[in-house]
């Protein structure tokens, strides 16, 4: 399953919730340095789906804020966890 963020790095705190043309947002602290913020990212993402990091892959956007992530093995539901953090 495939499914697009919008990243925002250096951010005052760790938060997955609301919507950016189409994109869930996902809000990390760490800065966009080295791919410090694109681990961030796939360790807040893992928390928040119930879904362990490794499972999560960006599979396009690497430098930018605007990402495509690769989600092996789905969880049942998991349409429904992303359509609720785009509504917070």
């Amino acid at each position: 399953m495939r499914f697009t963020i919008r990243v925002k790095p250096g951010a005052k705190r760790d938060f997955v919730g609301g919507e950016h043309a189409g994109a869930l947002i996902v809000s990390v602290r760490a800065p966009a340095i080295d791919g410090r913020a694109n681990e961030a990212v796939r360790k807040v993402l893992a928390k928040e789906l119930g879904v362990r990091g490794r499972n999560l892959v960006v599979v396009q956007g690497e430098r930018g804020r605007d990402k495509v992530i690769e989600l092996d093995a789905a969880p049942a539901g998991i349409e429904d966890v992303l359509s609720a953090l785009r509504r917070r």
